[in-house]
């Protein structure tokens, strides 16, 4: 039997406010056959308020296509709702249908009939303005609808009470270019008539940002504009807009902004009203919202009270988030509580805030003497910890607090586990760090005087969200906004909204202008997301072959290099050894890479010749500039290596000695990266592509420093800015950057999902998938599951007493290739589920003895003495073979002739065959 379900227009269901001219419409089947195919759709559509007039019928459509099916019907009415009904059928000849619906917004600021007001204050108040106006519907009320922006942050309330459960609407866009407006249905709250206010905060607008904390980046005051549509049972309407009628007062939230934290008064007697003031400021630059809002997610108790050796008073809510606490109070009336919200504790245990910098991160709440409910509108937190100051600790009750977790409301898509705990746990740190900053913008952290959108950051990380999220919409908002803050002169800015002014571009950041458009592509499917952004990417790509010119090499300007690299010690630039124009080279021909192929998808013949023809000059460049003639790179650091096999710089030529060189690096490091962000994304990629996929492993599941499981070890519950954040001592990084809850080396993720999970892409969007789990030693079984665009897609897989066990989902309307460990042949197969198990060699549990023992361990077993007398009678016999006791063997034989590893690997194997005998 066939189902059609989960119909979404524009990745949304029924959404509200839809601002696009061509809607495409996705819907997924599923279907208990195998190989089950749509052999057909029909999509009508009908709008409802002139009783279902058929305004779109594709008829009958012999394509499977069943994923952003564009409209092709009459021009879309403003805000006006229309039916959608979908038929298709399948293969087998199995028919289904669904339906739901889409309501437009306003589609053009032309059809905003409100006007600007702002408050009648002095620029400076910081008490949050509340803008007001009574409203009575005069007839029968059909529909009422609210749209609604703001210059600042704004929240819509009817009666008093919240409209929506989101925050800080309008999010933060580049706000001289584009401002999204948010569309309400207010029909239940106002049938009666009452009071409609927006209360409006500083936000990103007005309020202290960036790095010096200086206010007014986009303007001094703030100011909201609405228009309220109300459609009656006659079929007349009235509008209700923002204008001279509307008055202003303040109220109970005395201050507010982002970094500092808000001020609650619930003492404060209500200020008597006051007209407002039209305020002159352009409306063309108003859209409709793209992205899902911001959102409380989840809320989490606090697990204890802790009284810290400095005598505070601190609640653990076991995680660290970004979101804000609310408090449950019974005090005495006009008791003041402060809370200062930290992410970790000092190595002595003591609250920790030196790493917020300039941001005060403190919210303070004034009792009524009633049953007080506080909860901050227009700021957030990075947080685990908060300390309470104006209560005893008897009168604290950990369950009078909650921390509510905000984040933009993406639909969670992914989810990976497997038998090693520690990895798990990595995976919901890595889950926590993309919750923490996809707040309304891929932010860097969200707890210091920062919490800006660095792109390069944003790109390392993007197809690893895309695994965890659904992050197209979330994107295709920022992108929309890196585009409008692209400067032909000054290239793609370091952050977006860009606040920082107009520094010159700079590598493997600004190049989130090709490879996030490229990655979600690829996740998605989605051909407008290149169409829309295929102007940025070529123009990112002409600004730097202006820099570069007839060289083809990328070698001035400013360059972040590989951010935090261990392997350079840290001095003002940060930038890690890899020379940074080897770097800014490397990512000029990505990411004309890049553009070729987007070029090519989107039928522009000549600019993908161009571009492909400039590629290959590119790398050509590269190989005359950074590698010699013997394959010896200039930077031979790991990251180098990385993005010389990666971004196919080396070549069939070199990249086998480039391979030995990252390989003997990362042995000298007794297999410990050394990478920072740059390197690091593609680090286990390139090992696992490139036949040293144990060695990936081995990379993958360190334990001590650097590596992702010593921060799990130590306790985070995010992922940190640093390797070295937190050291085994307690001791914290005091470089003045320091984050506990920062992404990009969350970058992992991906080659966790495809490496280990086995989910890989052959075909956009998941069209054609690739199953090929590659099991390492230490994990025994792993499951990963992801929701495409046309349904899950899943690999579970086990190795237990000599057999190997794996399941496979395929969704409907999709095929895959089933690679199988061991396996030579690969299995080509339809819709489905499928199950296969064989006997295997493979030995997947940590064994007692390994490379990454010490010499000391080794020969401590009498057997390996005999076996090194008897092979190498040169090494045991050796007097000076106790100073290197306590070197690993990985470390050890980096340092020998060919053939000494392979010597050490012959006496681990005996080693660990003479333990099983015993066992």
């Amino acid at each position: 039997m066939l189902q059609l379900i989960d119909l979404r227009t524009e990745y949304t269901k029924n959404p509200l406010g839809l601002d696009v001219d061509k809607p495409r419409f996705s819907w997924i089947l599923q279907s208990e056959a195998n190989n089950t195919v749509q052999s057909s759709y029909r999509i009508i559509i009908k709008e409802l308020r002139t009783d279902g007039r058929i305004v779109w019928d594709s008829g009958l459509i012999a394509d499977d296509q069943s994923i952003h099916v564009e409209y092709s019907g009459e021009a879309l009415k403003p805000m006006t709702r229309y039916e959608i009904t979908v038929q298709v059928q399948d293969n087998h000849n199995d028919c289904a249908e669904t339906s739901g619906w889409f309501e437009t917004g306003l589609m053009s600021y032309q059809n905003l009939q409100a006007e600007w007001i702002t408050h009648p204050y002095a620029d400076e108040i910081e008490a949050c303005p509340i803008y007001g106006r009574k409203i009575k519907p005069v007839s029968k009320l059909v529909s009422a609808r609210a749209y609604v922006t703001a210059l600042g942050v704004y929240n819509l309330l009817i009666n008093g009470e919240t409209v929506s459960g989101a925050f800080l609407s309008p999010g933060w866009t580049s706000y001289h270019n584009r401002l999204q407006y948010q569309s309400y249905d207010i029909t239940e709250q106002i049938t009666n008539g009452g009071l409609v206010e927006i209360e409006t905060g500083n936000g990103w607008y007005k309020g202290i940002f960036g790095f010096y904390n200086m206010p007014n980046h986009y303007g001094k005051r703030t100011a909201v504009i609405a228009m309220i549509r109300l459609v009656y049972d006659d079929g007349s309407e009235e509008i209700i807009s923002t204008d001279e009628a509307w008055t202003c007062r303040t109220g109970f939230r005395r201050y507010s902004e982002i970094y500092n934290g808000e001020k609650i008064d619930l003492t404060y007697a209500e200020d008597d009203t006051e007209q407002v003031v039209l305020f002159e400021h352009q409306k063309d630059m108003i859209v409709g919202q793209v992205n899902e809002p911001v959102r409380i997610t989840e809320r989490l108790k606090a697990s204890k009270l802790i009284v810290t050796p400095a005598g505070e008073f601190v609640l653990d809510f076991g995680q660290n988030m970004s979101g804000v606490v609310e408090a449950k109070l019974k005090l005495p009336r006009g008791t003041m509580i402060k809370i200062r919200h930290a992410e970790v504790l000092d190595k002595n245990g003591n609250f920790y805030t030196e790493n917020l910098r300039g941001a005060r991160a403190e919210d303070t709440f004034i009792c009524s003497g009633g049953d007080d409910v506080f909860i901050p509108a227009f700021t957030f937190h990075g947080f685990r910890y908060i300390a309470i100051e104006g209560m005893s600790a008897e009168q604290i009750k950990p369950e009078a607090f909650t921390a509510c977790v905000l984040h933009s409301d993406m639909e969670k898509t992914g989810s990976f586990e497997c038998s090693f705990a520690g990895v798990n746990r990595l995976q919901k740190n890595i889950e926590w760090g993309q919750r923490g900053n996809f707040l309304d913008i891929p932010t860097d952290c969200p707890q210091r005087d920062e919490r800006l959108g660095w792109t390069g950051d944003a790109q390392v990380f993007a197809a690893t969200a895309a695994y965890n999220m659904n992050v197209a919409l979330f994107f295709t908002k920022w992108l929309r906004d890196l585009k409008a803050e692209q400067t032909l002169d000054k290239g793609v800015p370091h952050v977006i909204p860009n606040i920082l002014g107009n520094a010159e571009g700079a590598a493997a950041w600004s190049d989130a202008a090709t490879i996030i458009p490229w990655a979600m592509y690829e996740a998605y499917g989605d051909k407008r997301i290149l169409e829309d952004q295929y102007e940025s990417m070529r123009d990112w790509v002409e600004y730097i072959r202006s820099k570069a010119g007839d060289s083809n090499l990328w070698q001035s300007g400013f360059q972040y290099g590989d951010w935090l690299g261990l392997d350079k010690e840290e001095s003002a630039d940060r930038t890690g050894a890899t020379d940074v124009y080897l770097v800014a080279t490397a990512y000029y021909a990505w990411s004309t890479d890049l553009v070729a192929k987007a070029a090519q998808i989107l039928g522009k013949t000549d600019e993908y010749e161009k571009y492909i023809k400039l590629a290959s000059e590119i790398r050509k460049a590269f190989q005359r500039e950074y590698i010699t003639e013997t394959g010896r790179l200039v930077s031979e650091t790991q990251t180098a290596c990385v993005l010389a096999l990666h971004f196919n710089l080396a070549g069939e030529k070199y990249a086998p000695r480039i391979l030995k060189t990252l390989e003997s690096n990362l042995a000298k490091h007794n297999n410990h990266l050394v990478t920072g962000f740059v390197g690091t994304p593609y680090l286990c990629h390139v090992l696992s592509d490139n036949d040293l996929h144990e060695l990936s492993g081995q990379v993958f599941l360190k334990q001590d420093y650097p590596s992702w499981l010593f921060a799990v070890n130590m306790g985070a519950t995010t992922i940190w800015e640093r390797w070295n954040s937190m050291m085994a001592d307690g001791s914290i990084d005091e470089s003045g950057m320091n984050s506990f809850n920062h992404y990009a080396y969350g970058s992992i993720g991906e080659w966790m999902y495809r490496k280990l999970g086995g989910l890989n892409i052959v075909e956009p969007g998941y069209k054609k998938s690739l199953i090929a789990p590659m099991p390492v030693k230490g994990i025994t079984s792993a499951s990963a599951c992801l929701k495409t665009m046309y349904g899950n897609l899943s690999c579970s897989w086990k190795c237990q007493d000599g057999m190997f066990y794996i399941d496979v989902e395929v969704p409907v309307n999709t095929e895959a290739l089933i690679k199988l460990p061991e396996q030579e042949e690969e299995i080509s197969v339809g819709s489905g589920k499928y199950h296969y198990e064989y006997v295997t060699t493979m030995q997947l549990e940590f064994e007692r003895y390994s490379l990454e023992n010490t010499l000391g361990e080794i020969m401590s077993n009498p057997l390996a003495v005999e076996l090194l007398k008897q092979y190498a009678p040169d090494i045991s016999d050796n007097p000076m073979i106790e100073f290197a006791y306590n070197m690993t063997i990985v470390s050890l034989t980096s340092n020998m002739p060919e053939g000494g590893a392979d010597l050490f690997k012959m006496v681990i194997a005996k080693l660990n065959e003479a333990e099983k005998t015993k066992a």
